[in-house]
Formats: structure tokens, sequence, C-alpha cells
């Protein structure tokens, strides 16, 4: 954090500069519940476009309803504020631009598993009507459940700003398709043509469009109909799924579907399947970056973040702690020509290379960060380095605006002393406070809302917007019919305590689900299992037995149904 970073915005408290790039910065952050976020807070000169406000508002709604594997959700956001700004679930890990500069390009299994789980990703995201418009390497996040994509859909925000009429440029030229590159309008197939180049890249460090500066190489996909790019060096393996994403007609290219579908077969394993798929220099980054983030940075007496070299400051090689011993079997290390990482937490460089490296180049990947106008945000705790300009290192794509972000605002907390990256993470145990406790969340009546207080447990019907604080959820039919979670609402695979905690952490839901989405058979139904860390730092876990209809009749009538649950609590101590 430098003097000119602000340290508090719409109640969050703000704990360091994370990434940096077109259309603002990202800064870590915890929700009142404890969980990190990656908080985007959107520069000035967008800010003041009420056009780009406006726009900004809707892309955000419509990311925050995609729902899928491999995305990273909104969680809450504002554009009503002095900046614009919107909050993500933070993901401890590696963007794949820095793994590819870092350790070079992927063995091809791996890089099948990679473009099969993004495919999935863009489904779903195409799926609730969004298009990303610039997908590339650095925005797909290596983490520890695999890849996950990242700022979807945001690029389209400032496409009617005044900077982009006087001639500015959204989009990252050397990842764009060939109807991007011309300025024509782009649909899902903009996309694949988009994940095309990114296997090439990850498999061979090699572009299919060649090594030039990035408008070079964005003239050269907008001439694709008339000089496609050159396939017959790339591996006989990976050419029929760069021929199927790269063609100029987008009506011709693969579907996401499809080419999960070709992937999966082509990896010969479930796409599922993330054990030992990365290279074990790189999953030793990863897993190093997911044990720093259980603990926040310290702060100083003054309430400031402090900066060190467990927190990815940039030292002086020689000046900061021993990096942890190569494991057994480590990966290549990048090739002569990609910058090597000044922090010394970088994982090693082995001691016997599984063969000759080859080249990357890096150029090519950063060519277009002092360009592009869309930040990638990326999740990790690390501030980025100087030569990171462009791109930004935190995590993902939420309450409304005004009142109900105000009620979503996280509470202060204290810090930890700072972490030694190489200790072991202290293990979490879950003490049951109290188990499958009924509680039954009625449907309000029109002009009406009912406040929920998890750790009680105790319902507040009639309630008004912001009235009672360290809330977990609001059911409400005022301006829009809804159910609002207050802190990150997650869907767990099962009933233990870890289960709960992990789809708190990295399922989350969006932070209001509309009436149509609530019916029996919606996003909610019966049979689904909700955890949330709530206001007080509990773990809470909510069973729906059953999903009725409402009891409310009259003018006062509405179509939000009744919820039967379970309730358990869990005390979470770290």
């Amino acid at each position: 954090m430098g003097p000119q970073d602000p340290r508090e915005t719409a109640g969050y408290r703000l704990l360091a500069r994370i990434g940096e790039g077109g259309m603002g910065t990202v800064y870590l952050s915890h929700t009142r519940g404890g969980q990190a976020v990656a908080l985007k807070l959107i520069r000035q000169e967008f800010g003041d476009d009420p056009e780009f406000r406006r726009r900004f508002e809707q892309e955000v709604q419509a990311a925050r309803r995609v729902q899928g594997y491999h995305l990273v959700p909104v969680v809450d956001h504002d554009t009503s504020g002095p900046l614009p700004w919107l909050a993500s679930v933070y993901v401890p890990g590696v963007p794949l631009q820095d793994a590819l500069e870092t350790f070079g390009p992927l063995p091809l299994p791996a890089v099948f598993q990679l473009v099969g789980c993004t495919a999935q990703a863009l489904a779903a995201i195409h799926a609730a009507g969004v298009v990303h418009r610039d997908l590339k390497p650095g925005n797909i996040l290596l983490g520890p459940a695999g890849p996950c994509v990242i700022d979807f859909g945001i690029a389209r925000a400032a496409d009617a700003t005044q900077l982009t009429r006087s001639g500015g440029l959204i989009g990252t030229p050397q990842f764009m398709s060939p109807e991007h590159a011309l300025g024509d309008s782009v649909g899902p197939a903009t996309d694949v043509f988009s994940l095309g180049l990114i296997a090439a890249l990850a498999a061979t460090g090699r572009h299919p469009y060649g090594s030039g500066g990035a408008i070079t190489i964005a003239a050269q996909i907008a001439n694709t109909s008339h000089r496609p790019p050159q396939l017959g060096d790339y591996p006989d393996a990976l050419r029929p799924l760069l021929e199927r994403c790269l063609t100029a007609d987008p009506q011709d290219r693969i579907t996401p579907a499809e080419l999960a579908q070709m992937c999966e077969q082509a990896a010969g394993r479930s796409l599922r399947d993330f054990g030992d798929w990365l290279p074990p220099a790189l999953t030793a980054e990863i897993s190093r970056r997911e044990q720093a983030s259980r603990q926040p940075p310290p702060t100083t007496d003054q309430g400031t973040t402090a900066t060190g070299p467990s927190w990815g400051a940039t030292v002086p090689p020689g000046t900061g702690p021993a990096a942890p011993p190569a494991p057994s079997g480590a990966w290549t290390p990048a090739p002569p020509g990609i910058a090597p990482r000044t922090d010394t937490t970088a994982p090693p460089a082995p001691t016997q290379p599984a063969g000759p490296a080859r080249g990357f180049p890096r150029a090519l990947l950063m060519a277009g960060a002092a360009i592009t106008l869309v930040i990638a945000v990326t999740a990790t705790w690390f501030i980025s380095r100087p030569d990171d300009e462009g791109t930004d290192t935190s995590a993902g794509p939420g309450t409304t605006a005004g009142a109900d972000s105000a009620s979503a605002s996280p509470k202060e907390s204290g810090s930890g002393g700072q972490e030694e990256s190489a200790a072991p993470a202290a293990e979490t145990t879950y003490t049951e406070v109290f188990a499958g406790k009924p509680l039954t969340i009625r449907a309000p009546a029109y002009g009406t809302g009912t406040h929920v207080d998890l750790d009680a447990p105790k319902l507040f019907p009639n309630g008004r917007i912001g009235e009672i604080e360290d809330l977990e959820m609001t059911y409400q039919d005022w301006s829009n019919d809804d159910l609002q979670f207050l802190t990150p609402m997650g869907r767990s695979a099962g009933t233990d305590p870890q289960q709960c905690r992990d789809g708190a952490d990295t399922d989350t839901l969006p932070s209001s689900i509309l009436s149509e989405d609530l019916k029996d058979g919606g996003i909610i139904s019966k049979g689904t299992v909700l955890c949330t860390v709530t206001a007080e730092g509990n773990l809470a876990m909510l069973e729906i037995t059953d999903v009725l209809p409402n009891s409310v009749k009259g003018d006062l009538a509405n179509e939000l149904p009744d919820f039967v649950t379970k309730l358990t609590l869990w005390k979470i101590d770290e």
C-alpha cells in the first residue's frame, strides 16, 4: 500500500494492493464474515462517465447470474459512490501468465485439462448471456481446485465511454478474435478463438500468429480469412483442437461444450481430477500461496498493512528468507530470455531439468498490457511486480448499491503476526454449537422484509433496510423481491464442517437471488445445503428440507417461497 492508496472503501478495510490494470486497482480485503475478497476500485476517468456507470451496473448484474465450475464469482459491488467498485472471491493461486513466464510451457496433458476446464467455464458464462471479451493468460488462474476464469463480461462496460469513443481500445490485441480485431460485433465464439490462441501458447510458448508486437499480431489475426495461421509445427495431438478453434468464421468454431469433451478425451482423465495435473514446482507454488492466504498480512501500529517478503514485496536478491528446497522431480525452469522473478519466494530452479528448455516469448505476453484497458483480476496475495503494470494479480468477478452495500460491509478485523512461508499451516477445527435446529424462513409480504441472524438463531420479520447489524440474510420484497446474502453463501457437497467450509469458500452464490430463481427446482431447491461464515465468525449450515408456496394472500401476495430448513452452527478454531 502506497501513500496514495485508500485505506477503506464502503466499509471494506483495504489491506494490500494486489493488482493494477487499465480499468483500476485491485486491493485485498475481507467481508465482515472473514472471507478474503479482491476489491477492484475503478479509475476516476471511468467513474466520471455516467454511461460507464450505467453499463458497469448492467455487466456486474449479468456476471452475478453466472453459475458453474471454474469461475470466480462477484460477491459485492457499488456503482453509486465516488468511484464504482466490485468485490470478487479471493482465490489463492498463480495466474497462467505468471506460470508460463516462470516455468515455461505446460505439459500437453495439462494443457488439455486447462483448456477443457476453461471451456466449461465459458459454457456457463455464455449460458448467462455474457461474453468474456478479454480471455487471455492473465485472466485464467491456476488455483488449488483447478483453473478459474476471472473478470468475465466487465470489459463491455467500457465500450461506450468517451475514452473508447475517442479511440481507446478494449481487449488484449494478441488474444482477440478476427471479428473483435476488425471492430465487428462479438459473440460467444470470440472467446473460443481466444482460448485456441491460449492453448497454442501454453503448450509450446509460440503464438500461432508469430512473435511480433501486439498490434502487428492483431492485424494478422484480423486477416485470418485470407491468411490462416500455420499450425504444422504444433504437436499432432493438439492440432485438431487448434484447427477447430482458430477458424475465421465464428459459425465454424467448435462450441465450448464440444471443446470440453474433446479435451477430456485427449487428456485421458476426468476434467475434475486435479491430482498431480501440474508439474511439481508449479503445484508447490500454488500450495505456498494457499497456505499464505490463510493468514492476513500484519499491520503496523498506525493500522496500515506492513509489507515484507512473506507478502510478495519485491526484495533485492539475497536479502529475503531462504526459498524452500525444490521438490523431487521439479519441473524445467523458465528458459533463457524470460526475466526471472526478483522475489525470493518464487519456486527455485530444479537441479535436474527434464529436458532442454524451450524459448518462451515473454514479450508476447506482456506487450498488450500497456494498451489493454481491462484488468485481469487474478487471485494472488502478491503485490504486482513493476513488469506486471498492466495485469492484475487479484481474483475474479454482490449486494446491490446504496443501503444494501452498506449492510454488507465487513467488520474491522485484527491482524496476525507475519507468516513464514515455509511453516505448516495450523489445522482448522470446528466445535459444534448446535445441530439440526429447525428454522423456517417464511416469505415476506409485499413491502416488507425478514432479517435472518444465523448465530442466534433468530428471525426479524417486517424489518427495515439496514435496521439490524450482524446478519447473514435478508428475505425482502421492497424494490426487488429477492433473497439477499449479507455474508458470502455457498453450496456444500456434504454436511460435515470441512465440506461446509469448502462450499462457502469455493461455490459462492450471487449475493442476490431473484424470485424467479428461488422456486423449487431453481438455484435453491429441496436438498440444497448452504453454508456461510457468519457475521460473528462462526460456520453456519442450512439444509433445505422443503420449499413451499407461501401463504401470503391478497394485495400483499408475491411469488416468494417459504424455506423449511435445519440449521447447524460450528465455532471456528483456527
